[in-house]
């Protein structure tokens, strides 16, 4: 049992050839596992993960000589999440330029004032620290009622540029038809979701998987599109 579960973790966040079977996120999680770990290597010394969650990632900053997370304080966090630092939602609770890299994954769109917490990862960052974030642009609400909004490349890139980051590079997840075929499954998962991961994974099996089959097919096959796609991935620099 305990073997299923990191498996199942594993293709969650990783995923394989399984994950086409049993993840209804499987292009969501596979852009984002490829393009981060490709860029992660970038960031060395000391690295913070802000809204880490239960740090899915760690395994990909092995080069960092230390990687603490940082989640917003309740009791929610601090039963589930893996951070060792917690604060108030608006100061983070370190000195100024503590850290050479931070991680922002998934997290901007929970952001309610994002001039004010840009401002908290400029000062914590050194001059020249790295910037990994990452952002959704198509993609349902979720974690109601702290979705607060979508960016394309253009409105994350000015918004950085705006708070002293310079854009080293940028990357688009799924796009091309993948991006269709993960919001039906997303969907499909919306309204078939149980409180068992096991149900879950016979639904995805049954209901998701040719979709995720037939979507990776395509997707190799016809052109692709890079107005319309998942998720934002950026390199930043703090200047």
């Amino acid at each position: 049992m305990k073997r299923l579960k990191e498996i199942i973790v594993r293709e969650t966040f990783f995923p394989g050839v399984l994950g086409v079977f049993v993840n209804p996120f499987y292009f969501s999680r596979r852009g984002l596992h490829l393009a981060m770990k490709e860029l992660s290597p970038r960031l060395t010394g000391r690295v913070l993960d802000v809204g880490c969650g239960t740090k899915p990632y760690k395994s990909l900053f092995s080069q960092a000589d230390e990687y603490v997370g940082l989640e917003i304080d309740s009791k929610e966090s601090r039963e589930r999440s893996s951070a060792e630092y917690f604060y108030d939602g608006k100061i983070f609770p370190f000195e100024s330029a503590a850290f050479d890299g931070m991680v922002l994954n998934q997290v901007f769109e929970h952001v309610f004032n994002p001039s004010d917490f840009m401002r908290e990862v400029s000062r914590v960052l050194k001059k020249n620290g790295v910037l990994l974030l990452t952002v959704p642009f198509v993609w349902d609400e979720h974690e109601q009622p702290y979705d607060y909004a979508r960016y394309s490349s253009f409105g994350i890139k000015y918004l950085l540029s705006q708070h002293g980051f310079e854009v080293v590079e940028q990357r688009k997840t799924a796009p091309d038809v993948g991006v269709i075929f993960q919001l039906i499954n997303a969907y499909l998962f919306k309204i078939t979701v149980t409180r068992s991961s096991y149900v879950n994974i016979v639904s995805c099996v049954l209901l998701m998987s040719p979709f995720n089959i037939l979507g990776s097919i395509l997707a190799k096959i016809l052109p692709s599109n890079q107005d319309l796609y998942l998720d934002n991935v950026l390199i930043a620099r703090r200047v």
